[in-house]
Parts: structure tokens; sequence; C-alpha cells
């Protein structure tokens, strides 16, 4: 079994600036808001959070192949993460 990675460098698409996040394990990061521009960032369309779109790794559950927790708490039929 391969160690989770829990550290990844959000990049910002309308910048360029990059930080290093501590991403959380039990929860789905929808929103942040970059430091240089403040531009607040969202995940892509199909995406579960900010990291699996903008960060060099992504989010815990993605890691360890399971579905990502909006997956199994927010949505509801044929929504995508990125949908809500």
């Amino acid at each position: 079994m391969r160690k989770t990675i829990l550290q990844s460098k959000l990049t910002c698409p309308h910048c360029g600036h990059q930080q290093l996040e501590t991403m959380p394990v039990d929860a789905c990061q929808f929103f942040y808001e970059c430091p240089n521009c403040k531009i607040l960032l969202r995940p892509k369309s199909g995406d579960c959070c900010v990291f699996c779109s903008h960060g060099s790794v992504k989010c815990p559950p993605i890691q360890a192949q399971q579905d990502c927790f909006c997956n199994t708490e927010v949505l509801k039929g044929d929504q995508k993460c990125g949908d809500i």
C-alpha cells in the first residue's frame, strides 16, 4: 500500500502563483483563494476539489483510488463533483 501524500502545490491558473498546502483528509476542498491575486479557485468540471484540478498531487481519496468525499456525501443522481 502506498503512503498518502498530504502536501500539494496549488498553482493559480490566473497569475501562476504557487503555494504549498496541506490537503484535508476528511473533506473535499472546493474553494481556494489565491494568496497572490485573491481569485477564488474552484475545481474544473468533473474534479472533486481544487487539489485535483490545480494541485501537484491529487487529493487523498483519489490517491487511494476511492470515491472522493463529495461523491459520497453531497452529489445527487448524475451530478459530478465539479457540478456542485
